[in-house]
């Protein structure tokens, strides 16, 4: 019955802000006495989560939900799919290399170069605090509008159509990659600041969004420009969950997601060959579309069927003799579905549906607004390009040009998707869990 005693003499202590004071209370000692006292409970409620006790709360099924397990989780996704891409670009680039001349690691060698210029990115943008992203919006900006800019000169190079590469001479670079980056990170800092001079009472007028619509309609007619409408796609999901999530009113985002849709449409119409696509994905295939609109998608699926459950094995792929064509980029999947089967294509959605969850989680567990919109925008371009990538080469939509991220071959996407999987690390590192874990380890 004696050992209470000296609890309650620290405890007393603690209250006086003596130097005995436990390690558990120390946040008492930063306010009065009387605001101490009030907000006891709080403290000592808040105090567990930023410590290792904390994982104690995520047992069984909640552990999906640890923003701290998520934060690794995420970035052991990212390097494994930028690991099996290297694989898969040297297997299905190897004879076609071979075709051309060249040796057959020549294509895996420049996704190497490109790999180690992406993780150099990934870093810079995981040492840069989080708030360094709002400040570098405006110059951002004006480099990727400026690049853009160039494809539409005598320095834009042309591919399959679309006049979306800059040549720099050494080697190609693809601007609308580097206005993705600059969206996710430029739209939700506009949107958060109209946001906070309506918090304060101002009333809500379409003219407080107009530096906000200047900036993203820019982008976007830049890139139109240039004929890319797969990348136009994506940057208007970027733009549509930017707006869903911010203060933007209700009334005025079905008019511009009509808006953008309609844009899209009336794009797609003007031209004969995407309706071609169109046509050919909803309707069928005639015997002239089989050599020519759906020639791509039809060994896809060749592709995806041979390889049944395991796969015909790394290395023995038949479609990427040169019957599949963009085999290492823009219809990888179908590769892998046939090398590594029902398993390895399964594999491949698992992880970007764990990046999703991983930086969903997070973004709903962080109270910065800013972080927590932009790392949604980061989510849709990832994993929503990765889903229409995949849509394309099962034939759900028609032929795009977007690239797998992080697996495809090509040096522009994989740099981005690297500064953008570093970036949203960084702001990740704003939760308060999360924060706080790094703090003690």
């Amino acid at each position: 019955m004696s050992m209470p005693q000296p609890e309650r003499k620290a405890r007393s202590a603690s209250s006086r802000g003596a130097s005995t004071t436990p390690r558990q209370y120390t946040v008492r000692t930063r306010a009065s006495q009387s605001a101490a006292a009030h907000d006891a409970p709080a403290a000592r409620s808040a105090q567990p989560q930023g410590h290792a006790a904390d994982f104690s709360a995520y047992r069984g099924w909640r552990m999906l939900l640890n923003p701290i397990w998520c934060y690794h989780g995420f970035a052991l996704c990212v390097f494994m799919l930028m690991v099996f891409g290297l694989v898969m670009v040297f297997s299905s680039s190897s004879v076609s290399m071979v075709a051309v001349g060249a040796t057959p690691w020549s294509q895996a060698l420049d996704q190497a170069k490109f790999c180690i210029i992406g993780l150099v990115a990934f870093a810079v943008a995981l040492v840069l605090p989080y708030r360094a992203y709002a400040k570098l919006c405006t110059p951002l900006v004006a480099v990727a509008g400026f690049m853009q800019l160039l494809t539409l000169t005598p320095l834009g190079v042309e591919v399959n159509g679309n006049k979306g590469w800059i040549n720099l001479g050494f080697a190609t670079f693809q601007p609308a990659e580097l206005v993705k980056f600059v969206l996710c990170i430029t739209l939700p800092k506009l949107l958060v600041e109209v946001g906070k001079r309506h918090e304060r009472g101002a009333p809500t007028h379409i003219k407080d969004y107009l530096w906000t619509f200047g900036t993203y309609g820019a982008l976007l007619v830049l890139v139109l420009a240039g004929r890319d409408l797969g990348t136009t796609m994506i940057l208007v999901f970027i733009g549509l969950v930017a707006f869903c999530f911010s203060d933007f009113p209700r009334k005025w985002l079905g008019v511009l997601a009509v808006g953008l849709a309609g844009a899209c449409v009336l794009f797609a119409i003007m031209s004969p060959n995407r309706m071609r696509r169109i046509l050919a994905t909803y309707q069928g295939c005639s015997a002239s579309d089989m050599q020519d609109a759906c020639y791509q998608v039809t060994h896809a699926k060749y592709a995806l069927a041979s390889g049944g459950f395991l796969g015909v094995g790394l290395g023995n792929s038949r479609e990427k003799w040169n019957y599949l064509p963009e085999a290492h980029n823009d219809f990888i999947y179908a590769i892998i579905g046939e090398e590594t089967g029902f398993v390895g294509a399964v594999l491949v959605l698992v992880l970007f549906a764990v990046i999703a969850w991983c930086m969903i989680v997070v973004a709903l567990r962080t109270p910065n607004r800013y972080t927590s919109m932009a790392l949604l925008c980061f989510t849709v371009w990832i994993v929503g390009q990765a889903l229409v990538n995949i849509a394309v080469v099962v034939g759900i939509l028609p032929v795009m040009g977007v690239p797998l991220p992080f697996v495809s071959a090509g040096g522009s996407s994989l740099i981005l998707c690297l500064a953008a999987a570093g970036a949203s690390m960084s702001m990740m590192r704003s939760q308060p869990q999360i924060a706080a874990e790094r703090q003690r380890s």
